[in-house]
């Protein structure tokens, strides 16, 4: 997908999704498990990344834990209960929208 646009009023929800699903990531790790899922074709970069899990984390939707990784320090984000909560509302919001795209595009698929 080579037009970013597209995705990236979804980032925040591709986050909360992931974590909702694997308890706690590093930065990295989510732009590695984002390209697997989606066979290269969504590359999150790190200029994109980062100001959102702030903004998440400045918003009450992510705690941050900072562990020792070979002699590194990594920050691992997780949501926090209000985070799990949105991100039940995000996905909602998220299959709603693809579902008027969907009748947009190719209504005789609805």
């Amino acid at each position: 997908m080579s037009n970013s646009k597209l995705y990236k009023g979804s980032l925040n929800t591709i986050i909360l999704k992931l974590l909702n699903e694997h308890d706690k990531m590093y930065g990295y790790e989510i732009t590695q498990k984002v390209k697997a899922l989606t066979k290269g074709e969504l590359k999150i970069t790190e200029g994109a990344l980062y100001p959102a899990l702030h903004k998440l984390e400045a918003e009450g939707l992510l705690d941050v834990e900072v562990a020792k990784v070979d002699n590194r320090l990594r920050k691992y984000y997780k949501l926090t209960e209000t985070g799990t909560k949105e991100t039940v509302n995000k996905l909602e919001e998220l299959a709603e929208y693809i579902k008027t795209m969907q009748a947009l595009v190719n209504p005789k698929l609805v």
